[in-house]
Formats: structure tokens, C-alpha cells, sequence
């Protein structure tokens, strides 16, 4: 069976697109930070699809040590990653003058370096089946600044231009990489905030998007994808 590594999977874009991955014949190695909510979500998966294997880990991917250990787990548990998608993120908005004094560091952390080493210490097997399709989770923040980006912003930028540098060094062995950048997406963060959910894309949306792109024939890669709610960003 072809195998997905999903992190940040047990809510919003990460869990839609591991669900999307399971109904199309995935498996599906998965972290998150939260314990209680992977054995949650393990239960639901294990009903839901029973056929698919299913490996899950507890990882605080701001710990390269632990980012590390889940890549060696993967690939004792499975023969190959066909499909790796990196969605772990975090969001605290702010201004670069007036931000905490570690909110860079922190947010780096969570939503560059942990791609990186995931990505790092899973492209050896890649390269050896000279297949594969890498998914980055950016954002339009990574397209032009705006109010209280701030640090966020910065990372969402880093992470396209780590996407844009995989693709250029990973397109004649067989490994494809796409970088997605979402507009407003609804999750439990909008509930209270005034926003009606039919204001902003839905979770399914980017699942659907990237299936697709994935879909594509092996002599065709969308490099970047841009999605925006249909009444433009908030």
C-alpha cells in the first residue's frame, strides 16, 4: 500500500488531508503533540478504516531529537514514503517591533526547522525508489506582508523558499514538491471570532487540492499552489 506521513494531524488541514489520504488507499504515519488526541483519533481511524495500517507518535516537532526519532520509526514501519506533508504550524500574530523576544525562535522552530529535518531524514529512502511527493504547508503570509505578520510571516516566507530550493535540487531523481499556500481557513481557532464559516475555505479544500496535484502524471508538478476564500482574504 502507498504511505503518507501527515504531522500535525489531529485537527484542521492536517487531519483533512490524512482522512482524504486513508479514503484514497493510504496508509498514514501521523504525529501530533497531544496524546490524548492521537488515541482519540487512532479509535475514530481504526472504525472508520479498517484496512489501512496506521502509525501514530507523540512528537513536539520544535525537538529535533524527537523529529528525528519519528523519521526513524516511519521507515521501520514502512517500505517507502510515497506521499510527505508538512503541516505541523503555529500562529501568534504580532508586530516585529513589539512581539515577544523569542516569539521567532519558537515559531521557527515549529514551522521551518521541523519540515526541515523531517524532510532531511526522510529523502534518503526517497531517493533510493526515485519517487515521492513532498507537500509544504505555507501560506499567502509567505506572499507579501501585512498587519501583525510579524514573525509568523517570516517563517511562512522561509518555508516557501525551503520549498522552492527542494524542488530545484530534488527535480531529476523522481521527487516532487509542492508548495501550498492557503488563504483563511476554517478550524475550532475562528469559532467566537465573528466569522461565519462559509466566509472562509473549508479543511477538505486543501486535502482535495493536493490529492490532485498529486494526481498529475509523473512528467508534470505543480510547484505552487494559492488558494484564497472566494470573497478574497480577511
Amino acid at each position: 500500500m502507498p504511505t503518507a506521513v501527515i504531522t500535525g494531524a489531529t485537527k484542521g488541514i492536517g487531519r483533512a488531508i490524512a482522512e482524504k489520504l486513508l479514503s484514497e488507499g493510504f496508509d498514514v504515519a501521523v504525529c501530533a503533540r497531544s496524546t490524548n488526541n492521537l488515541r482519540d483519533l487512532h479509535d475514530e481511524w481504526e472504525r472508520q478504516y479498517p484496512e489501512r495500517k496506521v502509525f501514530m507518535q507523540n512528537v513536539d516537532v520544535r525537538d529535533k531529537a524527537q523529529v528525528k526519532d519519528f523519521a526513524r520509526n516511519i521507515l521501520n514501519n514502512f517500505r517507502q514514503v510515497d506521499i510527505l506533508v508538512n503541516n505541523a504550524g503555529l500562529y501568534f500574530p504580532g508586530a516585529l517591533a513589539t512581539e515577544p523576544d523569542d516569539q521567532l525562535e519558537g515559531l521557527m522552530a515549529t514551522n521551518v526547522y521541523s519540515a526541515y529535518h523531517l524532510t532531511r531524514a526522510l529523502l534518503p529512502s526517497m531517493k533510493q525508489y526515485h519517487a515521492g511527493h513532498i507537500f509544504n504547508l505555507c501560506s499567502v503570509a509567505a506572499l507579501r506582508a501585512y498587519p501583525n505578520g510579524g514573525a509568523y510571516s517570516i517563517t511562512k516566507y522561509a518555508l516557501l523558499g525551503f520549498s522552492e530550493n527542494l524542488r530545484y535540487e530534488l527535480r531529476d531523481e523522481g521527487i516532487k514538491v509542492t508548495a501550498i499556500s492557503p488563504g483563511a481557513v476554517w478550524s475550532n481557532s475562528w469559532s467566537g471570532s465573528g466569522v461565519a464559516p462559509d466566509r472562509i475555505m473549508k479543511a477538505e479544500d486543501i486535502a482535495d487540492i493536493l490529492w490532485s496535484a498529486y494526481c498529475l502524471s509523473a512528467q508534470a508538478t505543480v510547484e505552487h499552489i494559492v488558494l484564497r476564500p472566494q470573497l478574497g482574504d480577511l
